[in-house]
C-alpha cells in the first residue's frame, strides 16, 4: 500500500502514542523524518530516537516524553500537503501559539524551527506545528 503523505502518518502516530501513553512509536523510516526527529529531540518534545533494521525496511523508533505523568506534546498539526504547499517568506514565519509552540520549517538550508528561520533569515515549507 503507498502512503500519500507519510509526514501526516509520522505525526497521526505520535499524536495517537501520545494520547494512550506509550513510552515509544515505531515509524516507517526516511530522511526527513530523522530530520524533524532531530528537531523533536533538540526541542525537547521527545526524549530519544533510534534506528531499527526491520526484515524489509528500517524503523524509526520515537521515544516519548511525559511530564508529571502528562505528555510533554499537547498537539500536532500538519501545516503543508501534498495537495495543499505552504510557504512562508522569511518576514512571515509563522509563531505557533504566541511563540509557546514549534513550527516545522523545511528550507533551503535544511530543516529547522521558526526561531532558527528566522535567526538564519530564511524562509521555506512550514511543515507542521507542535505545541
Amino acid at each position: 500500500m503507498s502512503m500519500t503523505d507519510p509526514v501526516a502518518d509520522m505525526l497521526t502516530r505520535l499524536r495517537n502514542a501520545n494520547k494512550a501513553r506509550h513510552d515509544r512509536v515505531d515509524i516507517p523510516f526516511s530522511n526527513f523524518k530523522i530530520g524533524i526527529s532531530k528537531l523533536l529531540k533538540k526541542e525537547g518534545y521527545i526524549s530519544n530516537f533510534r534506528i531499527y533494521r526491520d526484515r524489509r525496511q528500517k524503523i524509526l523508533r520515537l521515544f516519548l516524553r511525559y511530564s508529571d505523568g502528562q505528555p510533554v506534546i499537547l498537539g500536532l498539526k500538519r501545516i503543508s500537503t501534498p495537495g495543499r504547499r505552504v510557504y512562508c517568506k522569511k518576514d512571515a514565519i509563522p509563531r505557533i501559539r504566541a511563540g509557546l509552540g514549534t513550527a516545522v520549517i523545511s528550507t533551503s538550508k535544511g530543516i529547522m524551527t521558526d526561531a532558527q528561520a528566522r535567526k538564519n533569515n530564511v524562509g521555506g515549507e512550514v511543515v507542521c506545528a507542535i505545541w
